[in-house]
């Protein structure tokens, strides 16, 4: 079991997500990610504005497949740092990363939309040292990304990304 310094949730204290959910769960997630997506471009931002159960917001990432090379879109937690934006690929702390991560690693040129207004980015993953210090900004923008880090042994990625041109 893998534990980390910064993470204050420990690993019992966290409901485990059973193996046999895991299928099911991120398809729902998927056709949810696909209406909350619609939704929120059409009202520029106004609708399905923040994380389900949660007042968190959300912005929609627009990447690149790492294959396929097709723009692909996902709503994701809006974690604005200073004048940058932070990612974090925990999935809700499954054991494997989101297929987005896998895209801003081939292709870090990334498209955020938040509240109608789009801006390019570069996103490169933090060293596990940037982690930790970004770690308490990170909880306090959403708590629950402590539990998500405590309920794996995956070394969940984050990423800052800097306004391109910058």
């Amino acid at each position: 079991m893998k534990t980390y310094d910064y993470v204050k949730t420990k690993r019992e204290d966290v409901q485990e997500i059973p193996s046999k959910w895991l299928g099911l769960a991120r398809r729902m997630l998927k056709a949810y990610s696909r209406l909350n997506i619609w939704v929120y471009k059409i009202s520029k931002g106004r609708l399905m504005n923040t994380f389900p159960a949660s007042d968190c917001p959300i912005c929609i990432v627009t990447t690149t497949g790492a294959k396929s090379g097709v723009k692909r879109e996902v709503p994701l937690l809006h974690l604005p740092y200073k004048d940058k934006e932070l990612m974090i690929a925990s999935q809700g702390g499954m054991d494997i990363a989101p297929a987005w991560y896998y895209n801003v690693k081939a292709h870090p040129e990334i498209d955020f939309l938040v509240m109608g207004i789009k801006k390019t980015y570069i996103a490169r993953q933090v060293s596990d040292e940037e982690k930790a210090r970004l770690w308490p900004h990170l909880c306090g923008l959403y708590p629950d990304v402590d539990a998500y880090q405590a309920r794996t042994d995956r070394n969940i990625p984050v990423f800052i990304c800097e306004l391109k041109g910058n």
